[in-house]
């Protein structure tokens, strides 16, 4: 399981909802200054992007991200990632985001990866954006 947010970001994530558009991803890209190693900030920029190529660059952050933090909380490359755990949800939604925009832009083998890890994390699945 991952660490959760700081209240901090969860506090900017939940403010950049009310906003526009455009001011909502202007705060994004202003909390991942902040929180470079957010995931959730990393997914929720992807889940705004205008265009696959974007999305998949912001998903393919939070991706690497989140298994940088995974192994430095003691993942070894293999158990379950559950979507239960509110901490662990930016971390999948990078990983959903990251499968959807391969497919999207092509990327076969790479949506197909993320497809089988993502099964072997979280065998319930992980829910569609929305």
């Amino acid at each position: 399981m991952l660490p959760p947010d700081s209240g901090d970001l969860v506090a900017r994530l939940n403010a950049a909802r009310d906003l526009a558009l455009p001011e909502r991803i202007a705060e994004l890209r202003a909390a991942a200054r902040v929180y470079p190693r957010a995931m959730s900030v990393w997914a929720a920029l992807g889940e705004l992007a205008d265009n696959d190529i974007e999305a998949y660059a912001y998903f393919r952050v939070g991706y690497h991200r989140g298994l940088d933090a995974l192994r430095a909380n003691g993942w070894r490359g293999s158990g379950y990632v559950r979507w239960s755990a509110e901490s662990n949800r930016g971390f999948l939604r990078a990983m959903r985001g990251l499968r959807d925009s391969a497919r999207r832009i092509g990327e076969l083998d790479e949506y197909e990866r993320c497809e089988l890890f993502i099964r072997q994390l979280e065998p319930a699945g992980v829910p569609d954006q929305g």
